[in-house]
Order: C-alpha cells, then structure tokens, then sequence
C-alpha cells in the first residue's frame, strides 16, 4: 500500500518560520557602538541593528547612519552619511588634505561623506575622504 503524505498547516508554518529566520540571518547584523564619536545619539556599548538588504529599508540617503568596513577583518564604523556622490561638502568638513584653492569638494560618484555625531572625537571621512559605497556593511535600523 502508497502512502500520501500531507502537508499540515503546521508543516507550512515551520516552513515559513524557517524562510524568515534564514532571511533574517542573511539580512541583519547586530553591532556594538565602540567609542564616543557618535555620542550623543549613541553611547559607548550600545547594541544596534543593521540591514544588509538597506535597499529594503530605503536606499542610503543624507543623514542615515550606516556600518562601514574597516581595514581588518571584523573591524567596522558606525557613522552619519552627510553628503551623497556629486553633493558639495562645505569647506568646515572637507578632507584634511584637501586645498581651498581647489574650490568645492564635490563627493566622487559611487561614494559617501560620512561624519561622527560627535565631530571632536571621531575619525570620519575629514580623515578618510569619501568612502566607496562597497564598503558599506549596512544601514542601522533600530533608534
């Protein structure tokens, strides 16, 4: 004798279950605020979400705060976008090593200005210059 097997309604649930957290795992990542220079919108240890998929939560846009690759393996940032390719930067947050006699510092196409909430203590793009967007891991989601 055949047996049929039946697909329940709680099969279909556990399935479902399973697609999210599968999603989610892929999508998502916590990370842990390290330092002051994004005090005070957020202190030393503070846990936040990020979305990898920030396409899904709205593309990058002025005044998002995203997580940014470091040199090393596990290293990342946690920065303010300011500026978005082709804007002007104003000459208070231009790079270090940029010249006003070259006149506007204009962000490259395919990068972002980032800066520290808190500008006194943070290492930001005035340091780095523009950051390529391939380096951005996410956009945090969480407040």
């Amino acid at each position: 004798m055949k047996k049929k097997h039946a697909v329940t309604g709680f099969g279909i649930t556990l399935l479902l279950i399973l697609g999210i957290a599968v999603f989610f795992y892929f999508n998502f990542q916590t990370v842990v605020v390290s330092g002051p220079s994004m005090e005070p919108t957020y202190l030393n240890g503070r846990r936040l979400l990020a979305c990898k998929a920030y396409g899904l939560v709205g593309g990058i846009k002025d005044g998002d705060i995203v997580v940014l690759k470091g040199e090393k393996k596990d290293d990342y940032f946690i920065k303010r976008v300011y500026k978005l390719e082709g804007e002007i930067v104003d000459f208070a947050n231009v790079p270090e090593d940029w010249v006003i006699t070259q006149g506007d510092y204009k962000v490259p196409p395919g990068h972002i200005f980032v800066l520290g909430d808190n500008r006194e203590h943070s290492e930001d793009s005035r340091v780095w210059g523009a950051v390529s967007l391939d380096k951005v891991i996410g956009k945090i989601i969480s407040r």
